[in-house]
């Protein structure tokens, strides 16, 4: 006996079966690629480590503030002022959002919505602006980084 026991077999050429051909090196190969077994499941751990923040709920006097900015805003739209608007953008996954900032010209201001409307069409709701500062009046509302 050996001290190998697949000694008599090892160095035998592997059978041929004339219905079943070789199957070619490359594709034998793609056999043993990783596979992902959990597919997408990277994705979701990346969007969970996503940090959203909290919705800023205004204080009333800056609630004020930006009503009566906006009620000046309205007597002058016709000059398309340039203002610059912080304002919460919820996150369309998950619990939260983020503040952006905005400078733009002012095109008008939709009642019905109650939306600012800008020339390059960006619109943002009334309710979610933190602040407002028109480029050459100053301040109106809040704090504008």
């Amino acid at each position: 006996m050996s001290d190998f026991p697949y000694e008599d077999i090892i160095w035998m050429d592997p059978p041929v079966f004339p219905n079943h051909p070789r199957m070619p090196v490359r594709d034998r190969a793609a056999q043993f690629a990783p596979f992902a077994a959990l597919t997408g499941h990277g994705a979701a751990i990346t969007e969970t480590a996503r940090l959203t923040e909290r919705r800023i709920v205004a204080a009333d006097d800056v609630l004020s503030e930006n009503d009566s900015a906006l009620n000046d805003l309205r007597q002058r739209i016709s000059q398309h002022p340039v203002v610059t608007v912080s304002f919460f953008v919820p996150d369309e996954h998950k619990d939260g959002g983020s503040t952006v900032t905005e400078t733009g010209s002012l095109k008008s201001i939709d009642e019905q919505t109650g939306s600012l409307v800008f020339e390059n069409g960006l619109r943002i709701s009334a309710r979610d602006i933190v602040s407002l500062k028109e480029e050459n009046q100053g301040n109106y509302a809040g704090n504008c980084p």
